[in-house]
């Protein structure tokens, strides 16, 4: 049985090496249990959306280990983000659907993947207008057509891994 640290090296692994931000590394763990998929972490919701603190305890610890390797960057607006990525990455020759999944979380724009897992969450657990919801959550993340551009990252994420939940408009 694999641990927490091992299961977040599988996630960097599967995502293609390489995921950039805390919040993207959260969502796509979380997407990959949403899709029956995942680890086996469980999720609740917190500020950015669907939070889970193993997640977050295995990566520190993957890194403090050098299992994964973490740099920090700042961003334009002054903060830190950071950048996990494996020391050494075991390509694979079959593209499974989790990969393919993790792969297209790790590549989206990040406020879209924040919102359409959030949505997705809500789904989850029984919400019946999970999209209202968000804009409810996350009013100020939701404007400009971010809403739009998520609702279709999730289309396409539900394309590759039909066992996500359904989140009607």
């Amino acid at each position: 049985m694999k641990n927490d640290i091992e299961k977040i090296t599988d996630i960097i692994r599967d995502a293609g090496g390489k995921i950039v931000g805390r919040t993207r590394l959260q969502k796509i763990a979380c997407l990959l249990e949403l899709a029956g998929l995942g680890e086996g972490f469980h999720f609740v919701y917190h500020h950015y959306g669907p939070y889970c603190e193993e997640v977050a305890w295995a990566t520190d610890t993957a890194c403090m280990m050098k299992m994964i390797c973490e740099d920090e960057e700042r961003a334009s607006w002054g903060g830190l983000y950071s950048i996990y990525s494996l020391p050494e990455l075991i390509e694979s020759d079959c593209a499974t659907v989790r990969m393919q999944l993790a792969q297209a979380a790790a590549k989206a724009d990040t406020i879209s993947l924040e919102l359409a897992v959030t949505a997705a969450y809500f789904a989850a657990n029984g919400k019946d207008a999970p999209w209202e919801e968000v804009e409810i959550h996350k009013p100020d993340k939701t404007k400009e057509g971010r809403l739009d551009g998520a609702k279709k990252l999730y289309k396409k994420l539900r394309l590759i891994a039909n066992t996500l939940p359904e989140v009607c408009e």
